[in-house]
C-alpha cells in the first residue's frame, strides 16, 4: 500500500505524463489511462476502496470515466474534479498552466 501524504484522500491523475509535465497539482499520483493494463490489476493494493478518492484529468472527461470504474471496482467514495485542471486553473488558482 502507498503512503498517500494527505490523509485520508487518495489522489489520481489519469492524464498523460506529458501533460503532467506542463500542469500538476500536488499530491495526485499519475495513474494514466493509456497505461490502464499495467495498474488497473492491482488497483485495490493501490488503494483503500473505504477512503475518499479524488481523480482528476484536463477537463473532467477521463477522470469521471476512472471514476465510474473505479465504483465499479468497489470504491464507495469517489470524487471526479468536474471540469479538470482546466477548470482549476481558472476558478481557483490561475498560477497553474493552462493547455
Amino acid at each position: 500500500m502507498l503512503a498517500h501524504p494527505n490523509g485520508d484522500r487518495q489522489l489520481i491523475d489519469v492524464r498523460e505524463p506529458h501533460e503532467v509535465e506542463i500542469a500538476a497539482l500536488p499530491g495526485f499520483e499519475t495513474l494514466s489511462l493509456s497505461e490502464f493494463a499495467h495498474w488497473s490489476d492491482n488497483i485495490q493494493e493501490r488503494y483503500k476502496p473505504d477512503q475518499e478518492t479524488v481523480v482528476l484529468c484536463h477537463h473532467g472527461i477521463r477522470s469521471d470515466q476512472m471514476a465510474h470504474w473505479l465504483v465499479d471496482q468497489g470504491f464507495s467514495k469517489v470524487k471526479n474534479v468536474v471540469g479538470g485542471i482546466d477548470a482549476y486553473s481558472r476558478l481557483i488558482d490561475a498560477t497553474i498552466p493552462r493547455y
